[in-house]
């Protein structure tokens, strides 16, 4: 059947789907999705396993979760939002503010999702290139608000490429941005930042009427399978992002995944130290090897291996490291099980010394 009598809006019918890290076979590590190898923190499967009324609706506005995390960081509940993942948020806010005629501005190449929500939500991306050392410009980003602006994300840790954005570069930037403006902190990977200069979120948000942050359950906590994100921000705004939201979406079971996870802090923050020095020493021998790698504070590292990407993919696929591919621009490696460590080095090392200079996204030093 080739009619398509439907009308399809143009810029959807031409915008691809979310591409997620490829899969690995049982003997490859999978690195190219950013999740956490460790399991799930002791009693959160049983917290899940006790969830089992699968013939009813879950609590629609996650009221319980919404209350730990309003006292955990000193919010109403009002001041929370929950939804199944943070990129879910990333959307309702979009539909919430933007529209036909309006503009969404980040930083590029950032989360490979933000196109997407723009475009969904029928408004114009504003791209602006990263800095040479992977991080954001945001001066440039400042300077890229106009009067049709509707919000701005600033990613941090950026993914793919890892820089954080500091305090202080935080500061003088909210200076530049109108108060309309909204201002949407990407936090996914904070637990994992250990840069003390780095921006946090959560200690402005009394400070910018503007300022929404985004947490998620994915990644520090390992929950990626049952999507559980957050919100923090103006409860006006919230408010309207829960009227985007799709009834319903987080799962009793995320909830009390989430809930289940939160009372076991001291374990996490463990299991985040190993993860954090294993990225450490990750960097250190790559750029021992000769690679440019950016300062990595996510739980990943960034190869800018340019024209050379598809080949450095092969290689590692061919070791059995599944890693994500970003055009010809780089690879974005997962801090995953320690046993990955040996294969991705020495893959590496196989491959930095046939590598030559490949323009803006060079692989060596």
């Amino acid at each position: 059947m080739t009619d398509q009598p439907v009308h399809i809006r143009p810029e959807i019918a031409v915008l691809p789907a979310y591409k997620q890290g490829r899969q690995a076979a049982a003997d490859a590590f999978k690195l190219s999705s950013n999740e956490n190898p460790f399991p799930p923190l002791p009693g959160v499967v049983e917290a899940v396993q006790a969830q089992t009324a699968f013939n009813r609706y879950p609590d629609a506005s996650a009221i319980a979760l919404r209350a730990v995390l309003a006292n955990r960081f000193g919010v109403t509940v009002d001041e929370v939002h929950v939804a199944p993942g943070s990129v879910a948020i990333l959307h309702e806010l979009a539909k919430a503010t933007s529209g036909p005629g309006d503009e969404v501005v980040y930083a590029w190449r950032s989360f490979e999702a933000y196109p997407g929500v723009v475009t969904v939500a029928g408004a114009t991306s504003v791209q602006v290139p990263n800095r040479a050392d992977g991080g954001h410009d945001l001066d440039a980003m400042a300077a890229a608000v106009t009067e049709r602006t509707r919000i701005v994300i600033v990613c941090t840790p950026n993914n793919p490429t890892g820089p954080i954005v500091t305090a202080a570069e935080f500061d003088a930037f909210m200076a530049r941005v109108p108060a309309t403006v909204l201002v949407v902190l990407d936090e996914a990977y904070a637990e994992f930042v250990t840069d003390p200069d780095a921006v946090r979120g959560v200690p402005l948000l009394e400070r910018y009427q503007n300022l929404v942050v985004l947490r998620t359950f994915s990644k520090a906590y390992g929950l990626a399978g049952l999507r559980v994100g957050y919100a923090l921000g103006p409860a006006y705004v919230l408010d309207a992002v829960r009227a985007c939201a799709i009834p319903l979406s987080v799962t009793a079971q995320g909830q009390a995944a989430a809930l289940a996870s939160l009372e076991r802090e001291s374990e996490l923050l463990e299991r985040v130290t190993h993860l954090t020095e294993r990225r450490d020493r990750i960097v250190s021998e790559l750029r021992a090897q000769g690679w440019d790698v950016p300062d990595a504070q996510g739980n990943f590292v960034w190869l800018p291996t340019g024209d050379h990407t598809a080949h450095a993919t092969e290689q590692f696929e061919h070791a059995g490291i599944i890693v994500r591919a970003f055009g010809n621009e780089g690879l974005r490696i997962s801090i995953g099980e320690h046993e990955a460590v040996g294969k991705l080095l020495e893959t590496a090392r196989s491959l930095v010394g046939g590598l030559t200079t490949a323009g803006p996204a060079r692989p060596l030093r």
